[in-house]
């Protein structure tokens, strides 16, 4: 297991669009129980693989966070099959660090996926879960929360995003 670097905003990379996954093998599940040790070191509750410079549709959640297998959930190549209802919350994001911003979605969602074995499978959900959902699978289309902004906000959270770049790079610089 290893927690990977993740790529922050506003590193264009996080605005492109992912592949589908066609190889369902050792080396991808390797990699989504290194995206969970990922998620879990920075305490979030969802990761997309292009957060970690991997531009496959792999996405993996866990609202409950507790780290326990029956509340991970794991979706490779997830499409959306229907949304209803809207609702909005602020919204966070590992790549986007210290921002939160309000984002309105669709209240409950079902959705299409693969497991790690290729199989097929759909899933329902409303609440934070609906949010969640919503928000990973954006990550695979290169689009952020801060997207759904006004420009006014979004170009605030690029200043403040390039400062705390900065403050990263003089930590990072300081532990070498």
């Amino acid at each position: 297991m290893a927690i990977l670097e993740l790529l922050y905003y506003p590193d264009e990379k996080l605005h492109q669009a992912s592949s589908p996954v066609t190889e369902f093998n050792d080396e991808l599940k390797k990699l989504v129980t290194d995206m969970f040790e990922t998620m879990y070191a920075d305490e979030g509750i969802g990761l997309a693989a292009p957060q970690i410079n991997v531009f496959k549709r792999i996405v993996v959640i866990d609202v409950v966070n507790e780290r326990k297998p029956e509340d991970q959930l794991v979706l490779i190549n997830p499409e959306f099959i229907s949304k209803e209802g809207t609702t909005g919350i602020d919204e966070g994001c590992l790549s986007v660090p210290g921002l939160r911003g309000k984002v309105e979605r669709a209240e409950k969602v079902t959705v299409k996926a693969q497991n790690l074995n290729g199989e097929f499978f759909e899933i329902n959900a409303d609440g934070l879960l609906a949010i969640c959902l919503q928000h990973e699978i954006d990550h695979l289309n290169g689009k952020l929360f801060i997207d759904y902004l006004s420009p006014l906000k979004r170009n605030m959270y690029r200043s403040k995003a390039k400062l705390l770049a900065k403050e990263r790079e003089r930590q990072k610089k300081q532990q070498d």
